[in-house]
């Protein structure tokens, strides 16, 4: 019996060695995590049972467990590389068969899919023309190569200081002639096509109240310095003696509380016409030089993708060659209730099982899941120290079940002898 006692030994202390040979093998593979080999003994069935006195007959590899510990997060500064700090694992697809991995070293292939190294598609949400993040199920992740459609301007938004130096002008206004206005400004807008156009927009004083000393200034405005916008002003501005704006009027005449709507715009070749509103709040009228404060507009040109990035929480933003950016879409991870019962695949793969339990799929950062950290990777969780530590101890263990071996051929040799 001691023959098959030591013969067991044997046999464990190599798979323990294997196991440990297989941790040094990748403590350079980024996203491995460490194995161990477990032992359980053996004891032979007994007619009545066990007893007392009972010798057990050696011991077997009851598992070999992989350690999910947080490996190490290495900054390694390429634009996807992605690292999971916490709980969970990558989706990829292959054709439609998901596997999981804590690999986080991903690249473009040719149709603008993010893959691993094996060619499997980065899986996750995908987000609408809005931006706005489509979370129903996750889909492998595309980077879309089409240009960003270009938005109309429907909003301007100003802020001024007109001087209250100023005399009153009583030129009548004419877009040519820059003795009609006081004061002028241009901003650039956009039309449906996602075309620039210049508006200029002209502040002109017009009258003081001899009795509340209330200024009145009278708003022009043209488009690309030749088209006068309406057929006169589009819009006053009244001014109390301490510099406050307390009305405005529309180019109605009509009082309004709010931005000023512009007459209608027609910007010409193919472009729809707009309806601008121009939002004037917070100017004021002190005895300092004219200064626009703010300006600014909600429209852009069409735009082309020069890069992206990936938040924590998963989303890819891209940047646009017209300085906007667009939420493109998010990663998705993935965690189980029991991660030791995970298959190994190989190629840093792991797929579920019975064991493991169904996945339970989020966005990094949500429940019992890491957040991500791009330009980054987690290395192997294998500690070489303890390793070579533990590579000696198996060798004692083999050397030990060698010589009970040694032991026994010496007592039956003697035996054989008698």
């Amino acid at each position: 019996m001691a023959f098959s006692t030591g013969l067991s030994g044997l046999n464990a202390a190599s798979k323990d060695l294997d196991v440990i040979g297989n941790n040094v093998a990748n403590a350079a593979t980024v996203g491995f995590k460490q194995g161990q080999a477990q032992f359980a003994d053996i004891y032979a069935n007994s007619l009545f049972g066990a007893g007392n006195n009972t010798v057990g007959i050696g011991t077997r590899v009851a598992a070999i467990a992989q350690q999910f510990t947080q490996g190490d997060i290495t900054v390694t500064n390429r634009q996807l590389d992605l690292a999971i700090s916490g709980n969970g694992f990558f989706r990829v697809s292959n054709n439609g068969t998901i596997a999981y991995t804590r690999n986080g070293q991903f690249s473009l292939d040719k149709n603008g899919y993010i893959v691993d190294s094996n060619g499997d598609h980065l899986t996750g949400y995908l987000a609408g023309p809005n931006g706005i993040i489509n979370s129903v199920s996750p889909v492998d992740l595309q980077i879309p190569t089409g240009d960003l459609a270009p938005t109309a301007t429907q909003k301007i938004t100003g802020q001024f200081n007109l001087d209250s130096r100023s005399a009153v002008n009583t030129t009548p206004f004419s877009i040519t002639d820059p003795n009609s206005y006081t004061n002028a400004t241009s901003l650039k807008v956009y039309d449906s096509l996602g075309n620039s156009h210049d508006v200029n927009l002209y502040f002109k004083k017009t009258s003081v109240d001899a009795t509340t000393n209330n200024a009145t200034w009278t708003v022009y405005a043209s488009v690309d310095g030749t088209t006068q916008v309406g057929t006169g002003a589009i819009g006053t501005m009244t001014f109390n003696s301490s510099g406050g704006l307390v009305s405005q009027t529309d180019s109605t005449g009509a009082t309004v509380t709010g931005p000023i709507t512009l007459p209608t715009i027609t910007y010409g070749n193919g472009a729809s016409p707009a309806n601008l509103t121009l939002n004037l709040s917070g100017t004021t009228q002190y005895g300092n030089s004219y200064t626009p404060n703010t300006l600014t507009q909600d429209g852009y040109s069409s735009g082309r993708l020069t890069g992206f990035t990936f938040n924590a929480d998963g989303t890819i933003v891209g940047t646009y060659s017209n300085t906007q950016s667009m939420v493109l879409g998010q990663v998705a991870l993935a965690n189980f209730n029991n991660v030791q019962g995970l298959i190994p695949l190989g190629n840093n793969l792991w797929s579920e099982s019975a064991a493991s339990g169904i996945p339970i799929v989020g966005v990094p950062g949500g429940t019992n899941l890491g957040k991500l950290q791009a330009g980054a990777v987690e290395a192997s969780n294998v500690d070489l120290t303890a390793e070579l530590v533990h590579m000696i101890t198996a060798q004692r263990n083999y050397q030990a079940n060698a010589q009970t071996i040694k032991t026994e051929d010496q007592l039956m040799q003697t035996m054989v002898n008698l």
